[in-house]
């Protein structure tokens, strides 16, 4: 996207694709301090839309595509970098999730997200420890969204510990109050479905302890407003309060009546007993007399995310750092093979397409951490390394993006297939082969893992015939880099790649896959 000279860099905007509601943030940076400049909600319900075989229904992408053009709107001046969209608890579930995503961002012309529930749940408390006044110790926050529920003790702005548990306002009323009908029985089974929800977490969190408990999300607030309404909290929500709500809501019986009584939405009121039954069991089961309630949560933690990001205060790189310490990694090794990926890189940006950060950045931490697999075996680490890296809770990740790193891990050695990168979005699967290219190479280089620096090596590239020019006698003086080039070359021919070795004064040492070599005018030719 053609960055807007109206638009400045200090503007910022976040969607939430929850499984309840869709929100929009628009904020700007205002002598340090994040100043909101518009806010847009629509309830979607996105979960309701999930069928027995857990697939959205035409009707409930519909609707919420038709709510992605509304919001596309506001965006259009917002440039991609200053921009984040996140899908929740439901495009995690779906199992056409890809499907919809892709429509997704041909309505907003921009990348959707999908982030896993330790990652919603990192940048809920993000949002929510900005939102509300410092306190001592320990704070506990609860957001309580469609199709999951987030725990979260953290400290001023860091979370310490995460949970997210598999249960919220609209899959709660959905499983046990389908027809809208409250009664007693059902009440009593949904409470048990939340105990059992909780009780792999509930002693370690009454363990750690915290010394304020915090709600976030539409649920919540909701709940807030029906206890005031009623004088039952002159401010958040008590235990005693939601054990009399419980009482009135036996008394209403179905949701129609519900809407009447506390004067909600439909929709709101749909899935108020799902949200309710949620947090009254959380209350119970965790000892919370009073909660108070924050208006900020998961896009609010976006924007401030994004804001470190434009500031190269990234917490990705933070987490790189805390992964290499904890699988105690070669640095010096991964320093050597990531700078020299990179500086390939800047060799073959143009003739390969691959402009701006992102190639680099994503390139450069598969680099580091393209050894995290050797504490377990060595034979196979690239495998568990990829496994490692994909299923391990990365702060700052999404989905897509684990699975990015995980594929370029798990692709840096031996077998490199023409599809090995098909599993991946559109956009990184076109782009993936070129970038594990120049880390295959980058590895294969530092093999030896010897400190002496290597010689100047120019690389060129035509479409997929690659050639790296090097030293003249460089190569006859290193014998056994040259024989894992001319292996790596096998390998790379069954990418479709072909992989030629060259010294300055045209002495060559071609690879068994040798192919005419591209010129430095004929790279630019690269479509």
């Amino acid at each position: 996207m053609v960055k807007n000279p109206d638009v400045s860099a200090d503007f910022v905007a976040a969607i939430d694709l929850g499984s309840n509601s869709f929100h929009m943030i628009v904020a700007r940076l205002a002598n340090g301090q994040v100043q909101v400049l518009d806010r847009l909600r629509e309830m979607v319900q996105l979960a309701a839309g999930l069928d027995s075989r857990n697939r959205l229904s035409a009707e409930s992408q519909q609707r919420a595509l038709d709510c992605l053009a509304r919001f596309g709107q506001r965006l259009r001046q917002i440039p991609a970098e200053q921009l984040r969209i996140v899908g929740t608890n439901t495009l995690r579930q779906a199992r056409n999730s890809a499907e919809f995503v892709a429509r997704a961002e041909q309505v907003l012309g921009h990348k959707v997200e999908i982030v896993r529930g330790q990652e919603e749940a990192r940048l809920i408390y993000l949002g929510v420890a900005h939102s509300v006044g410092d306190v001592t110790g320990q704070r506990l926050v609860i957001d309580i969204g469609g199709g999951s529920t987030e725990l979260i003790i953290g400290e001023k702005f860091d979370p310490l510990h995460l949970a997210s548990l598999r249960m919220g306002c609209v899959s709660m009323s959905r499983a046990c109050f389908g027809d809208g009908r409250v009664t007693a029985s059902r009440l009593r089974e949904a409470e048990l479905l939340v105990q059992l929800n909780l009780e792999p977490v509930r002693a370690e969190y009454l363990a750690r302890g915290w010394e304020v408990a915090t709600g976030a999300s539409g649920s919540i607030k909701a709940i807030q407003d029906v206890l005031i309404s009623e004088g039952w909290s002159r401010e958040g929500i008590t235990l005693e309060g939601l054990r009399r709500l419980r009482a009135a809501l036996l008394e209403v019986r179905d949701t129609a009546a519900i809407a009447s009584r506390w004067q909600l939405d439909p929709a709101r009121a749909r899935v108020f007993i799902g949200g309710f039954v949620v947090l009254h069991g959380l209350c119970e089961a965790l000892a919370i007399d009073h909660l108070q309630v924050s208006e900020g949560a998961l896009r609010e933690g976006l924007i401030y995310d994004l804001l470190g990001r434009i500031r190269h205060e990234d917490v990705r790189d933070r987490t790189i750092a805390d992964v290499i310490t904890r699988f105690s990694l070669d640095q010096a090794q991964a320093a050597r093979v990531s700078a020299t990926a990179l500086a390939l890189l800047r060799q073959v940006r143009v003739p390969w397409h691959l402009p701006g950060s992102d190639a680099a950045e994503v390139l450069g931490r598969a680099a580091r951490l393209h050894e995290v697999g050797l504490l377990l075996t060595h034979d196979r680490h690239h495998k568990h390394g990829a496994y490692v890296l994909e299923h391990s809770d990365l702060p700052g990740y999404s989905r897509d993006d684990q699975l990015l790193l995980a594929a370029l891990v798990r692709r840096q050695r031996r077998a490199f297939p023409a599809r090995a990168f098909a599993h991946l979005p559109k956009e990184w699967a076109r782009l993936a082969p070129r970038l594990c290219v120049l880390l295959r190479l980058a590895v294969v280089l530092h093999r030896g893992r010897s400190s002496e620096p290597l010689p100047a090596i120019a690389l060129r590239v035509d479409r997929r015939r690659i050639v790296l020019h090097f030293p003249q006698s460089w190569l006859d003086e290193h014998p056994l880099t040259r024989a894992d080039l001319q292996i790596e070359a096998r390998l790379l021919r069954k990418a479709g790649f072909a992989l030629r070795l060259r010294c300055t004064e045209n002495s060559e040492h071609p690879a068994p896959t040798a192919a005419p070599a591209a010129s430095a005018a004929s790279a630019a030719q690269v479509p």
